[in-house]
């Protein structure tokens, strides 16, 4: 069940014996498609790095994962349709042909993006993705590109701000479509939704 405001969320443990560590956001998301195309249970995936990993108070440090003061979370994890084939994302999908013209698509389930703090408000294990949606001109992009890091680009009036359990995208032109960090193809819809309580990390 996603977490709620106030109640405790995860514990401490060791790594489960039958956990996958993996060391980048798209590592972890080989392991969710692997396990979905062939129907079987998705591992626990311990994580030594990635923005999922950085948003979950990831560390890096093996030895802590192995230990038995390891914390161990449930996170959503985002599914879409990217014109049709169904695929997975854990940290983030971006559709964009730039960032600096055109539109440009975040749906986070993660909060970063490498050092940017894209989601600052976000939370992944609420049942929700966090959808940023902007179209903007230059300067203002520059200025919003400058707040990134510190996660002060939102609110702001040229970015569409949303927290949903699914959605539709209507893209106006085929556009790359990045899943975790890798391009997977161009697609020019887009349905995605959270599958809430879909993976149990350590960090």
């Amino acid at each position: 069940m996603p977490i709620r405001k106030g109640e405790p969320w995860g514990g401490v443990g060791p790594l489960p014996p039958d956990a996958v560590v993996v060391r980048t956001d798209a590592d972890a998301r080989a392991v969710v498609t692997e396990a979905r195309r062939s129907g079987g249970a998705v591992p626990p995936l311990g994580l030594l790095g990635g923005d999922l990993c950085r948003t979950l108070g990831g560390t890096g440090d093996e030895a802590h994962l192995r230990s038995g003061a390891a914390t161990i979370l449930p996170v959503d994890l985002g599914a879409v349709l990217v014109d049709g084939r169904l695929q997975w994302f854990v940290a983030h999908l971006v559709a964009r042909r730039s960032w600096w013209r055109g539109r440009v698509v975040a749906v986070m389930n993660a909060q970063f993006i490498g050092p940017w703090d894209v989601a600052p408000r976000g939370h992944p294990d609420d049942g929700r993705l966090d959808v940023l949606d902007g179209h903007l001109p230059l300067g203002t992009r520059m200025q919003v590109r400058s707040r990134l890091v510190s996660g002060t680009h939102v609110p702001h009036p040229g970015i569409e701000e949303r927290h949903v359990s699914a959605l539709q995208i209507e893209l106006d032109r085929a556009t790359p479509i990045r899943l975790d960090g890798e391009l997977v193809g161009e697609a020019t819809t887009l349905s995605i939704r959270v599958e809430p309580d879909a993976l149990l990390c350590i960090v």
